[in-house]
């Protein structure tokens, strides 16, 4: 049996950079300044984004202005993810087929492991229709590092009955050398798509061994498996 956790951005879809959009309106409501100017972001978790931004502005980011500024995130991506967008607004290629065939198998269970908040996350998914796929996950309102997400996925399978696992069973596909490393703290295997900002070189040098340009190639994914097709 093998779970296979995904990223969203970069792995799945692009949003048209909505999220980046939504999080600066929030920042603006609290902190009053363009928060992500300059800013890193890939591969982090909304928690940690959050922990810099407000720091930067010389606030401490307690219990409930984490609490505010996810909701007002929440309530800003719900308008940008229908805005045109920049740049790709779109499904990864060969996401949609991947789903389908491991929907199919009986030896494969899918969930989330993102740095969205779980809210952002059903906002963006659902905007593609892929929300349906994944009856659970670990996500940004978890923990702020994201090496800490994937024992809380395996948890979060078990309690859900989709799976029940140890991180010797896990793939964690994703697009970013954060995706990688928390693969690898975590003793699963890390499985990397130059899809987002990174390229296979990039990838390679993190750590990770399977890397596809993209997932456009649903049967050599699945021989990741083993068994049949």
């Amino acid at each position: 049996m093998y779970l296979i956790l995904f990223d969203i951005d970069g792995t799945l879809v692009l949003s048209g950079r909505a999220g980046v959009r939504a999080m600066n309106r929030a920042c603006f409501d609290i902190v009053r300044g363009e928060a992500l100017t300059g800013m890193a972001f890939a591969g982090r978790t909304d928690w940690s984004i959050l922990e810099e931004i407000t720091r930067r502005f010389g606030r401490t980011l307690d219990a409930p202005l984490l609490e505010d500024l996810r909701r007002r995130y929440v309530e800003h991506l719900t308008e940008e993810i229908e805005r045109p967008g920049e740049g790709v607004k779109a499904v990864m290629p060969g996401i949609r087929e991947l789903l389908l065939a491991l929907q199919q198998r009986e030896d494969a269970a899918v969930a989330l492991l993102t740095g969205n908040f779980i809210e952002g996350a059903r906002i963006k998914l659902d905007y593609f229709d892929l929300w349906k796929y994944f009856p659970c996950g670990a996500f940004g309102g978890d923990a702020a590092n994201r090496n800490e997400l994937v024992p809380i996925a395996i948890e979060r399978a078990r309690q859900c009955g989709i799976a029940d696992v140890t991180a010797a069973q896990v793939l964690v596909v994703g697009d970013t050398p954060s995706d990688v490393e928390c693969a690898l703290v975590a003793g699963a295997t890390p499985v990397a798509v130059a899809t987002g900002g990174f390229s296979v070189e990039d990838l390679r040098q993190s750590g990770a061994e399977i890397v596809f340009e993209d997932l456009s190639d649903t049967q050599a994914f699945l021989a990741l498996l083993g068994g049949s097709a």
